[in-house]
């Protein structure tokens, strides 16, 4: 058996799989979330790790007779604390990768930009490691002296659990491509960037590959064998471990994704990182992150004032039109445009028709995952014969409409937790043979009058905001 910990943005999930990558049992534990006020999101990563524990501790006691061979973890990826180095407890809350009150941070740093992004595939953006260091060393003083004594490490939510795991504080290639502190072509901690950051080397993780033996997993009989960002390992899951695969995962945030090969390929406006890494191999990944998918409905809930168990948003936007535009600011843009928080905009909307705004607010997603899959196009010069999409958030009507924008062919497995299926597959090194399962095809309209209307008029809007 293998068992598999996805960790995501409100949730933690546990699989176990058996020796013929049937999942045998699957477990989910919800957290909370904490708005303290405008684009200030966190979590509590001592609750996130108490959960993980539950769900091993319970994976064990199901397995009975049938041993768990090894433990593998997807994480969300751009979520940062700092914890104490010897008790491995938590001293700041979680910043989300939601969060972007170092957006003022940003700003004075823009003058960097360019090299920063040459050197780490990344934009400059509150999301990311090094600005919310900054920000959350401005606000709490007191852990500067802590760094200077050595008595803290500051890392990602994925690297702080690794710690409390093994004992062993270590990140993964893949998720360290998210702290803006990584050279992507060295897959080492960049100098420049801890300078600019003024992050002393001494309190960061130390670098791994993501299959790698990260140490024994607390009392128990068997190691942590992988660590991934959630996304990249949603792709694998996808069959996308062959260069030049793409695909789409739809969770609270969503992601479009394409295996690069061997070597980075920085595409201005996209993120650099690496897919997979073992000893002596590196596999890249091109990646266009939208902030907002599952999450953007959640938060629609509340302005809205919508019961969660009535919003059922896929059913209300196939049953609805709009010839307007929505976009919400709570957590910025990220590709291709990177815009940090910003005030709603309601362009051609009825206020007063709540399924026309979660109808336009759909259509954003799609508009954005239509703009990354164009930039892919340009800069990679290819056409894609089909997309295959996963995650929850990837309905029928979301899926239909990025169709009709994008004129591809999409596809939906009917087996959509692809992110615990690509660990899976990690550790059981199977990455040759194909899972090929059911599945819905969207189709794109043969009608593209009304679609280039769309375009031309979310272009305009976005241009605004720039």
């Amino acid at each position: 058996m293998h068992l598999v910990i996805d960790q995501g943005t409100s949730s933690t999930k546990a699989f176990l799989f058996d020796a013929y990558g049937h999942i045998t049992y699957n477990e989910k534990l919800n957290h909370r979330l904490y708005y303290p006020s405008r684009n200030h999101i966190e979590c509590d990563a001592l609750e996130i790790f108490n959960a993980c524990k539950s769900l091993i501790s319970r994976s064990v006691k199901v397995s009975k007779n049938n041993p768990i061979l090894s433990l593998g973890l997807s994480v969300q990826r751009s979520t940062f604390l700092f914890w104490d180095r010897l008790t491995i407890t938590p001293v700041t809350m979680a910043l989300s990768w939601q969060d972007s009150r170092s957006k003022d941070i940003v700003e004075n740093l823009k003058q960097h930009s360019d090299w920063i992004y040459n050197t780490t595939g990344l934009p400059l953006s509150p999301h990311f490691g090094g600005p919310k260091y900054q920000k959350m060393i401005n606000e709490l003083p007191l852990l500067k002296k802590k760094i200077t004594n050595g008595d803290v490490i500051f890392g990602t939510l994925s690297s702080y659990i690794t710690h409390a795991l093994t004992k062993i504080a270590a990140i993964d290639h893949s998720i360290a491509s998210r702290t803006l502190l990584l050279d992507i072509n060295t897959c080492t901690w960049s100098d420049e960037c801890l300078d600019l950051f003024e992050i002393p080397k001494s309190s960061l993780p130390i670098i791994k590959p993501t299959y790698h033996n990260y140490g024994k997993v607390l009392d128990y009989d068997f190691n942590l064998n992988c660590v991934i960002g959630d996304q990249q390992a949603a792709l694998i899951g996808q069959n996308g471990f062959s260069e030049m695969s793409i695909g789409m995962n739809f969770g609270t945030s969503a992601s479009v994704l394409y295996n690069s090969g061997s070597k980075p390929n920085l595409i201005n406006g996209l993120i650099t990182s690496v897919l997979y890494s073992e000893s002596k191999k590196k596999i890249y990944l091109s990646e266009g992150t939208i902030n907002a998918c599952n999450s953007l409905f959640y938060y629609l809930e509340k302005i809205l004032n919508i019961d969660h168990k009535h919003m059922l948003w896929d059913e209300r936007c196939k049953n609805q039109d709009t010839e307007g535009i929505f976009i919400s600011g709570f957590s910025g843009i990220a590709a291709p445009y990177w815009l940090s928080g910003f005030e709603d905009i309601y362009w051609n909307i009825n206020r007063n028709n709540k399924n026309e705004i979660i109808r336009a607010g759909m259509e954003s997603i799609g508009f954005l995952v239509n703009d990354i899959i164009e930039m892919l196009r340009v800069n990679i010069s290819t056409n894609f014969n089909l997309i295959t999409a996963s995650g929850g958030g990837a309905r029928d009507s979301l899926l239909q409409f990025i169709a009709d924008l994008s004129g591809q062919f999409i596809r939906r497995p009917k087996m959509r937790d692809k992110t615990a299926i690509g660990v899976y597959r990690i550790l059981n090194n199977d990455y040759n043979n194909k899972i090929i399962d059911e599945s819905d095809l969207y189709e794109p309209t043969t009608d593209r009058d009304k679609i280039i209307i769309k375009i031309k008029q979310w272009g305009e809007i976005i241009s605004l905001l720039k």
